[in-house]
């Protein structure tokens, strides 16, 4: 059975093969929904989309093992790459996976959509860099 590692939690899990990273993470406790920089993580652990991969929330930065990731789809891709207004979020549109996305553009995923294939380290809610050389490139 694949292992997970969430790095800012410092916890392990084991996991069948192909099992949700989202539900897997919810059921050893990891908090997925750490909003921007931290604020609104309360919030967000209510008012999120379920797992359905609509408001971008449960983002992930997966750091080794990206190969045992499931590939990304087409929902996937469409949420990384430009904002769409969701009901979810209060501003109208969630800004936060595509600007997360910049310079993580290989090893960003959100976790509802990752089947986890194999072993693999993860770190949960990674922190956007808007002033870092990539940002305005």
């Amino acid at each position: 059975m694949p292992l997970v590692k969430f790095t800012k939690e410092n916890k392990e899990i084991e996991v069948p093969h192909g099992a949700n990273l989202r539900k897997e993470a919810i059921n050893a406790g990891v908090n997925l929904y750490q909003g921007l920089n931290g604020i609104g993580a309360g919030v967000n652990r209510y008012l999120n989309c379920h797992g359905f991969g609509q408001c971008g929330m449960c983002r992930v930065r997966i750091t080794k093992g990206m190969e045992n990731a499931s590939p990304m789809g087409i929902m996937e891709k469409a949420r990384f790459r430009c904002p769409v207004p969701t009901p979810v979020t209060p501003l109208g549109f969630d800004p936060l996976p595509c600007m997360a996305f910049i310079g993580n553009e290989n090893t960003m995923r959100l976790a509802c959509r990752t089947s986890v294939l194999g072993d693999m380290e993860v770190e949960t809610g990674p922190e956007l860099n808007l002033f870092g050389e990539n940002f305005f490139s």
